[in-house]
């Protein structure tokens, strides 16, 4: 008798841990390391176009010195901040990632309305093909990014959903993580002149 409700406790306890979601949090959490790593990858290609770009530029923009500086500045800025798969817990690393990361997209910006001076480096080959690369890249930034808060979406709701939460409360212990918000300056409207 005590060995059939040994057996029987033995398997209620397996039925249990199966429905417990303890591996779903896992690989979730792991879909979340993932879409950050394609978020990584994409914004280092968009950092090694940029000297490339600045060069172009350069030979036909040398009294635009300051936004030129400006630009390598803030590339030497957003790649100097690195976050890691365990600082995506963090708010205030996530925002300092992000605040250095909308920097040089606003430093491109400018350089995008220098370029518009310039008839000549418009219309140079190199230039439109660097332009196009960066282009595509940024839009490749948007898509990992809208990828990786949809992988954090599923995870933050996993972890807080019953009976996952109870696993999570009790054996993995695993933190919620922040999405990739918004800069500040996004969230103003630009202010268009003519």
């Amino acid at each position: 008798m005590r060995h059939l409700i040994r057996s029987v406790l033995m398997l209620f306890t397996l039925i249990l841990l199966s429905g417990c979601g303890y591996n779903t949090l896992q690989v979730q959490e792991e879909a979340v390391f993932k879409a950050w790593g394609d978020i990584e990858s994409t914004l280092q290609r968009r950092a090694d176009l940029i000297p490339n770009l600045v060069e172009t530029v350069k030979g036909y923009a040398r009294h635009e010195a300051e936004t030129l500086q400006a630009v390598i500045n803030a590339r030497a800025k957003a790649t100097s901040v690195q976050i890691s798969t365990d600082d995506l817990s963090n708010p205030t690393a996530m925002a300092d990632f992000q605040q250095a990361q909308g920097g040089l997209t606003s430093a491109l910006g400018r350089l995008m309305v220098v370029v518009e001076r310039y008839p000549d480096l418009k219309a140079n080959q190199n230039f439109l093909d660097l332009q196009n690369q960066l282009e595509g890249t940024e839009n490749r930034i948007n898509v990992a990014r809208q990828r990786y808060n949809k992988a954090v979406e599923e995870f933050n709701g996993a972890i807080r959903r019953f009976p996952a939460s109870l696993t999570n409360k009790f054996l993995l212990h695993l933190d919620r993580k922040e999405y990739y918000k918004a800069d500040e300056q996004a969230k103003t409207v630009p202010k268009i002149e003519f």
